[in-house]
């Protein structure tokens, strides 16, 4: 009879404790999967951008790469270099102007520039070229002679490369201009596609150079044909 009574028991003993260790590793698995969760979570707000200081995946890619490298840096929209500033003088500084009254003149001086919604997300840093350029064109008697400035959203460090690499810079436009035909010089999107081609060769010869581009675009300051 006390044998009978023993077995069950006995029998009984191990199912606790496997009862008890079934428990331990449900909870175990729940703390992983609650940690797991809130990883990912803090992993997709930072890509996502709803954390840190640029938006979406894209722009904190974008802005690890400018800060690992350091060659030309890209310049937020808020520090563009803006006529007026910097305490020089010119149209709008601090000498006030014609015809105005005092008060009227010194109103705002000392408030920043006021920077509307949207535009470009990046600063235009400008730089005019220092001379002319004249050349033949293609299947033509004609000449044609422009002014040319360019504008990147990097630093100066693309200006300087420019000044650098000056001749090899001007030699590129002007082998440029010279494939240039009558029909692309008297026509608006003709002129337009001779801007993207213009910024395509001073790229190409800043990379030659410098390993690093830069220019986003060309702008005519003077356009004759003859």
């Amino acid at each position: 009879m006390s044998d009978a009574k023993d077995t069950p028991e006995a029998e009984g003993a191990p199912k606790k404790k496997k009862g008890k260790i079934g428990k331990i590793l449900v909870m175990a698995a729940g703390v992983v999967v609650l940690l797991g969760g809130g990883v990912g979570a803090g992993l997709y707000a930072a890509n996502s951008g709803l954390i840190g200081g640029h938006s979406g995946k894209a722009g904190a890619e974008e802005a690890a790469a400018d800060a690992s490298h350091p060659g030309p840096k890209l310049v937020p929209k808020a520090e563009q270099k803006r006529a007026g500033e910097g305490g020089e003088g010119g149209e709008g500084g601090h000498g006030g102007g014609e015809g105005g009254e005092e008060g009227a003149a010194h109103e705002n001086v000392g408030m920043k520039t006021p920077i509307g919604d949207g535009g470009e997300r990046y600063a235009s840093n400008y730089y005019q070229m220092p001379k002319d350029f004249t050349s033949n064109m293609r299947d033509s008697v004609h000449i044609i002679q422009v002014g040319l400035a360019v504008s990147t959203p990097y630093d100066d460090t693309v200006i300087n490369n420019l000044k650098t690499n000056d001749l090899a810079v001007r030699s590129a436009i002007l082998m440029t201009l010279g494939d240039a035909t009558e029909e692309t010089v008297f026509s608006s999107d003709g002129k337009r596609q001779l801007q993207r081609k213009l910024v395509d060769s001073i790229n190409e010869i800043l990379r030659q150079k410098e390993g690093f581009g830069g220019v986003a675009n060309v702008y005519f300051t003077n356009f004759v044909v003859q």
